[in-house]
């Protein structure tokens, strides 16, 4: 890949629901890699035992998930799908003028295991930017795993990021900023109409990883 990522060093990043497995992963990550991060939840107090518990001398803090999205340079948002549309219409003037990253994936479970559901907008990215009329929103990070995000075993995470969106600026950003977890790589995917299928992978993913009991994740040849 022979594009030239651009300084995203000083950008803080804020995780709405970053509560979860998800969120408190790419939290510790990226504070890992010198970020100022931020952890929303609904609960202050819940937000800030979340970045407790990333371990000491992480530059990670927790608050309100408005706090978060009027303070931070980048929101991420890792909600539960059932949750997104009402939180990000609660945020729409807080995240006005940003780049807005949704890792959401719309899933559903049954005996069969996980299946993508149906999203009006057709995605939960394309919902987010819906919603988010003023901000510049990224669909990215939907395959890496909370698990290998965590494992202070793991020194690198083995996988491409892809990264959609229609906005060129916001996009390079993101790319440059999932390149800073290490192993990893941000690698454009196409415009945000292109989602549906990135988050419906999902389903696919973890049906390998129950078959094969992995972690998988993707890379993506001859770039």
């Amino acid at each position: 890949m022979s594009d030239a990522l651009r300084d995203v060093s000083d950008l803080s990043v804020g995780i709405l629901g970053g509560t979860g497995d998800q969120g408190k992963g790419l939290a510790r990550r990226f504070a890992m890699a010198g970020h100022q991060v931020l952890i929303g939840s609904r609960n202050a107090s819940r937000a800030q035992e979340a970045a407790d518990s990333l371990g000491p001398g992480l530059p990670v803090r927790g608050a309100e998930n408005a706090s978060v999205a009027a303070e931070a340079d980048v929101v991420i948002v890792a909600v539960p799908w059932d949750g997104h549309r009402s939180i990000l219409e609660s945020l729409r003037s807080e995240l006005t003028g940003k780049i807005v990253i949704d890792c959401v994936n719309p899933l559903g479970f049954d005996k069969q295991g996980a299946f993508a559901l149906d999203v009006e907008e057709g995605s939960a990215a394309q919902q987010a930017a819906a919603v988010l009329t003023g901000s510049r929103v990224v669909a990215a990070f939907h395959h890496v795993s909370a698990v290998l995000l965590l494992d202070p075993g793991v020194a690198e995470i083995d996988l491409d990021v892809l990264v959609l969106g229609d906005d060129r600026e916001a996009t390079d950003t993101v790319q440059a900023l999932a390149s800073q977890i290490p192993g990893a790589r941000g690698i454009y995917g196409g415009r945000l109409r292109n989602a549906r299928q990135i988050e419906a992978f999902t389903a696919n993913l973890i049906s390998i990883n129950r078959r094969y009991k992995a972690h998988a994740g993707l890379r993506v040849t001859d770039v």
